[in-house]
């Protein structure tokens, strides 16, 4: 194993450790999950983590359409795959103290040049998708649900072509959640 790999797998560790431990209190509610994100900006700073079940979704619409002309199916419809719109959105940020201290101390993705921004971008997507794979093999994902009914993504936002490449290795393209997310959202 390289230098470049062992550090990934180093990162996807830590990344691992902070959502397993924001999804495991998050999916202590005992809700119905069809959307787990970790996502990043296109500067590639410290992954957050977001998700959206089907109670969450249908709350938020009838909460965003009260009082409005909108109606809230439409309303569900427009924020159903939207990290941002989650009541979910960073949740359990806490718990990422020490993944953001390791993306801090490493080289400023600002300061890089063209190919090796580009590298150092890659390798931290990487590390992200490499810790979805780590906790869906651990079956976290199918606690709540049947996995199969969960799209499982590590995301770039805003969103990214690269986005779909992700999603289709870390779900299998003919499962429910992932048919609807590549219909509604893929980019």
């Amino acid at each position: 194993m390289n230098a470049a790999q062992k550090e990934v797998e180093r990162l996807a560790a830590e990344i691992a450790e902070a959502a397993r431990r924001s999804f495991r209190a998050l999916f202590a509610n005992g809700e119905h999950y069809y959307y787990c994100t970790l996502y990043t900006t296109g500067e590639g700073h410290a992954p957050s983590l977001s998700a959206w079940s089907r109670e969450a979704l249908e709350q938020e619409a009838a909460r965003q359409a009260e009082g409005g002309s909108t109606p809230a199916a439409e309303i569900a419809e427009l924020i159903k795959w939207s990290y941002a719109d989650s009541p979910y959105c960073c949740f359990g940020d806490e718990y990422f103290d020490e993944v953001k201290r390791l993306f801090q101390a490493r080289p400023s993705i600002t300061e890089l040049e063209d190919e090796a921004w580009n590298d150092e971008f890659i390798m931290r997507l990487g590390a992200m998708e490499l810790a979805m794979r780590m906790m869906d093999a651990e079956g976290l994902f199918a606690l709540n649900q049947p996995r199969e009914d969960v799209c499982v993504l590590a995301e770039v936002m805003p969103p990214d072509e690269g986005n779909t490449d992700i999603a289709l290795r870390l779900n299998r393209a003919e499962a429910p959640a992932m048919r609807a997310w590549l219909e509604e959202a893929a980019e």
